[in-house]
């Protein structure tokens, strides 16, 4: 289920997708939606105590625009040869586990308050039965958090509502910020720049990302109505916050090891905000959607790189490994139950 979730993540990045008419109103809140998520995803990630945190190696980043375009492409054959309903209930089936997960995690530090410390801190694990290497990590919180996560599913897959298929897409992109590390510069620049071409690919020769952005109707693109009381939705896919977002977490844990004065997340998320809100200029001066990736990852890279090269940190950034800050993270809160 998460390798389903973060593949359809990744098969929509960078589509951003306008109606025929984009007000005022619809083209803020895609702005600030997406980079805000950005900044809570980072700083969760900072101080993430969860178990279970994956780390993307260069291999796995190969593999993305592969995977991501066979996902695309098999969408795109199934809702041109089956019913649209059909393919919807499908998707929304095989996110519905994925969804209750993401949303347990964002609630639990609102639920943990009011818990006994041991469903707060000490770590459960679970082995599949007759698997030596199979095992879930989780803290009893997650589980009683995971309680109103499912009624909130349910209620999303029955209504279709679009503010819930928000906050379940917002809740995976908090989630897969939170709980993806890229360990290093050269796989998180790697990732961006192969997504950076495989976005331009299915977004400018091909129709096939717009139409399944259409026709898909799961939690894994934000929608923002253009005006109250009409149909036309403005859309911004999951990847051009997920995507960027974790590799954003890795230049906020390379600020953390370095100290206060490091401010190398700032001018990262200043190059997020800024290819954003290029998208969102290009897009409403053609009409037509944009693969937001084009815009966004050369301007989170061309801004940390340029202050980097300013302040002469560009080896020590090259050689840091964000994956020990994330583990030391996770086993400084554990420990004592070990």
């Amino acid at each position: 289920m998460k390798n389903f979730e973060l593949a359809a993540n990744i098969a929509l990045a960078g589509v951003t997708v306008a109606p025929l008419v984009v007000n005022v109103n619809s083209k803020i809140n895609v702005i600030l939606t997406g980079c805000l998520t950005v900044f809570v995803g980072c700083y969760r990630s900072l101080n993430n105590t969860l178990p279970s945190v994956k780390k993307i190696s260069n291999e796995n980043t190969t593999r993305f625009p592969l995977v991501a375009s066979a996902m695309l492409l098999s969408l795109f054959l199934l809702f041109k040869f089956l019913s649209k309903d059909l393919v919807n209930t499908v998707v929304t089936g095989c996110l519905f586990i994925p969804a209750i997960i993401a949303l347990s995690d964002i609630l639990v530090p609102a639920i943990a308050r009011f818990l006994p410390n041991k469903f707060n801190d000490e770590v459960v694990i679970w082995r599949f039965p007759f698997s030596l290497s199979m095992e879930i990590k989780f803290r009893r919180s997650q589980v009683v958090a995971a309680v109103p996560a499912t009624f909130f599913c349910a209620w999303y897959a029955v209504q279709k509502h679009w503010l819930a298929n928000n906050i379940l897409g917002l809740a995976f992109c908090i989630h897969g910020i939170e709980m993806v590390s890229v360990g290093s510069f050269k796989t998180g620049a790697n990732m961006l720049a192969r997504l950076f071409v495989y976005d331009i690919f299915w977004v400018f020769l091909t129709p096939v990302m717009v139409d399944v952005a259409k026709s898909l109707d799961a939690p894994i693109k934000l929608l923002f109505p253009s005006s109250v009381g009409t149909s036309a939705f403005s859309m911004l896919g999951l990847g051009d916050i997920v995507l960027p977002g974790i590799f954003l977490a890795f230049v906020l844990h390379y600020d953390a090891s370095k100290g206060k004065n490091s401010h190398y997340f700032k001018s990262a998320f200043l190059g997020y905000i800024v290819g954003l809100v290029i998208t969102i200029i290009v897009m409403n001066q053609f009409q037509a959607a944009q693969p937001a990736l084009l815009y966004i990852a050369p301007g989170v890279i061309g801004f940390l790189a340029a202050h980097c090269l300013w302040n002469g940190d560009v080896l020590q950034l090259l050689e840091f490994d964000g994956s020990k800050t994330a583990e030391s993270t996770y086993v400084s809160s554990s420990k004592k139950f070990d």
